[in-house]
């Protein structure tokens, strides 16, 4: 299978890239400048996610991973991003007819029980909330598309690197949780889901969440 992922410098970007090498994919890792490290086996590009036809191209991928985030910590964060690049990549890939889109997304508007958001709930950090909305309006306009088949994959309430097992739960709008009530993934099994996803699709045209 045939590649692009964009955001490809992020914590779950490089992850995405990495798990589709050890699968034996095609890879191009799309950076919105020239990484100093780039990834050694993928393909290289420096191209902007809101002009995803720099990376597009005419070249024909199966499939196309946005991982994009806000921002790196501590530089002045670009909520705009997320929406953006819904839009931007609809647009492209209805002119390029084939490529799935991938989306990494957000917890925040998971259903924690009774018709409650995660954002909504007491313990939801309020450092989070602004990007959390953000995320939200992007699956919006995601829910709105019909001639695109996209897949929006929310994480854990917790997600950070950790183990790669190869065990975890997948669902659909719900928050999911273990026995503790506790809600996490790894950033490592957060990618082999989302390449699980690519391989054996499921959840095409809808939101799909990930945990253990």
């Amino acid at each position: 299978m045939r590649l692009l992922v964009f955001g490809a410098g992020g914590s779950i970007g490089q992850r995405v890239v990495r798990e589709a090498a050890d699968r034996g994919h095609a890879v191009t890792a799309a950076f919105r400048r020239a990484p100093k490290s780039p990834p050694a086996r993928a393909r290289v590009v420096v191209a902007d996610v809101r002009r995803p036809e720099e990376a597009l191209d005419g070249k024909a991928y199966h499939a196309v991973v946005s991982a994009v985030g806000a921002g790196a910590p501590g530089s002045e964060p670009d909520y705009e991003i997320y929406l953006d690049a819904a839009r931007s990549l609809v647009g492209a890939l209805r002119a390029n007819a084939g490529p799935r889109l991938i989306v990494v997304g957000g917890a925040g508007s998971l259903d924690a029980g009774s018709g409650v958001k995660v954002i909504d709930t007491p313990q939801f950090p309020s450092r989070f909330r602004e990007e959390a909305l953000a995320q939200a309006r992007a699956l919006e306009h995601y829910r709105t598309v019909e001639d695109v088949p996209w897949t929006y994959v929310s994480p854990a309430a917790m997600i950070e690197p950790g183990e790669r097992t190869g065990r975890f739960r997948t669902g659909r709008d719900e928050l999911l949780t273990d026995e503790h009530a506790h809600s996490r993934i790894s950033t490592e099994d957060y990618a082999a889901a989302i390449l699980d996803e690519l391989e054996r699709p499921q959840a095409i045209g809808r939101r799909m969440t990930v945990a253990y």
